[in-house]
């Protein structure tokens, strides 16, 4: 670890640090904290903080400890330790594909059907091998019967709306789960500006989707603020792209959703069968509810381990397989289907046996896009401690953002002595900001943090300079030794 400061001005900064934390756990905010909440417009009692080093049973902070939070993203710390510990780091799922009747010289005279369990992070590219790979080990070429897609693993309320939320349905965060997601259903479109013309790109390209393109060249546009004059409608499988677009910002990408899952899910498997030279003479068809009776088992494509996905939905605070996730427990613990209510009793099951406190705690899907979960800072942080004390832990710690260097915060601390000296994970909601993980301070030390603030302005940049001065602030405690 770098550190920009000698050893006898560490060892009196960490003394200082030392004398203004020897207090117990409910008195007042030692005054360097004092200020730094201060300078930052928030007032006090909108925000908890708890602060612990590991291996200590006594917090150095504890403001407003007991008291519940709506916690945002920080909340996926919750569900994915819960989902570690009870499913294990090398849980995978599975992807079942099913015939009604025997292959026979290639040709399947019956439906395929396409089993989901909800794979959190199948992507194009491993649906693409998994077409492959069926081809390879069966010799199918030719289905002369439909293609039934099964998502009947997952039993989600028919009115669910991913707009409900924010009223923002297209934005790939707000998508809600579905047993057989590919790239959770988000579409990324590529604007490619050439000479005075503009081209629409989709990917993945499906064969259903149709691109109108409306877009106008525009020359010198504000490069900061062009999007405002460009309008994205969906409607019928058909996206429009309308508004003025300064050709001089270059290419640009936009990550959104524009067809429903079964539709995305449908017209993946038409353009992958059809790039392996497969043949479909019927359609492809939606499930929902029990397994379907079939045949024969064609084969299983099982995903990424637990340990590698919770990397991407914690680094990147991926709302959509954090929630697949929770759904997940909830059917492993109780039975298949999975359901809403069944991923709540299991995640906090789970927590309680670990050691955490849980009265009062609600966590509504697993991924903190809610305006009802609740916990204090003092449960956040106990999941910390649970964390750290686990056989998890590699994979836990490992699953954060780590400061300046990737996730969420891999633009905050950069090039500095603090660069990934942090494993974090953030929270954002309008009026809601929040921060909580382990920084090795300045003595080598390992502390548990926690920041949550709910005000309506905690969204507004506040709570950001809030996070990063607390985060320094833990940053210089510590009890250093030459």
């Amino acid at each position: 670890m770098q550190v920009s400061q000698s050893s006898s001005i560490i060892t009196l900064v960490c003394t200082l640090s030392l004398a203004l934390l020897s207090f117990p756990a409910t008195a007042e905010l030692p005054e360097s904290l004092n200020q730094v909440i201060n300078d930052q417009h928030l007032p006090a009692d909108a925000m908890g903080i708890w602060v612990q080093q590991t291996g200590s049973d006594t917090a150095l902070v504890s403001h407003n400890a007991d008291r519940l939070f709506n916690p945002a993203s920080t909340i996926k710390l919750a569900t994915s330790l819960a989902v570690l510990l009870e499913l294990g780091p090398a849980y995978t799922w599975r992807t079942d594909l099913r015939a009604t009747a025997a292959v026979e010289n290639g040709v399947l005279k019956g439906d395929l059907i396409i089993r989901g369990t909800g794979d959190p992070g199948a992507v194009s590219e491993e649906h693409w091998r998994m077409l492959r790979d069926l081809q390879r080990m069966t010799g199918l070429k030719r289905i002369e019967g439909n293609v039934i897609l099964d998502a009947g693993y997952f039993m989600l309320p028919p009115d669910d709306d991913p707009g409900a939320f924010d009223g923002q349905p297209f934005r790939a965060y707000n998508q809600l789960p579905y047993a057989l997601h590919v790239n959770s259903n988000a579409i990324r479109f590529h604007i490619l500006p050439d000479q005075n013309t503009i081209r629409i790109e989709a990917e993945p390209p499906l064969p259903g989707l149709h691109i109108e393109n409306n877009l106008t060249p525009t020359n010198n546009g504000n490069c900061n603020a062009w999007q405002r004059g460009v309008r994205y409608d969906v409607g019928d499988n058909r996206v429009t792209f309308s508004g003025n677009y300064p050709v001089n910002c270059g290419n640009y990408e936009l990550l959104r959703t524009a067809v429903a899952p079964d539709f995305n899910a449908a017209e993946l498997f038409r353009l992958h069968w059809a790039q392996w030279g497969g043949e479909l003479t019927g359609d492809v068809l939606s499930h929902y509810g029990p397994p379907l009776p079939y045949e024969t088992s064609l084969m299983t494509h099982i995903s990424r381990p637990l340990a590698d996905l919770i990397r991407v939905s914690n680094k990147w605070s991926h709302n959509v397989m954090t929630r697949h996730m929770a759904l997940t427990l909830g059917a492993h613990r109780m039975g298949e289907p999975a359901t809403l209510e069944k991923a709540r009793v299991a995640l906090i099951d789970v927590l309680s046996s670990a050691g955490v406190e849980t009265n009062g705690m609600f966590i509504d899907n697993g991924s903190g896009l809610s305006r009802h979960a609740r916990i204090t800072p003092k449960q956040l942080g106990q999941i910390l401690q649970v964390g750290w004390e686990s056989p998890r832990r590699p994979e836990f710690l490992s699953s954060l953002s780590i400061s300046g260097i990737d996730g969420t915060t891999r633009r905050q601390y950069r090039n500095e002595d603090k660069t990934g000296q942090m494993h974090l994970k953030t929270g954002l909601l309008n009026q809601v900001s929040g921060i909580a993980g382990y920084v090795r301070n300045q003595c080598n030390e390992d502390v548990m943090v926690v920041l949550l603030i709910n005000h309506p302005e905690a969204h507004q940049g506040h709570g950001t300079r809030m996070q990063q001065n607390l985060l320094d602030w833990v940053y210089k405690t510590g009890q250093c030794h030459e």
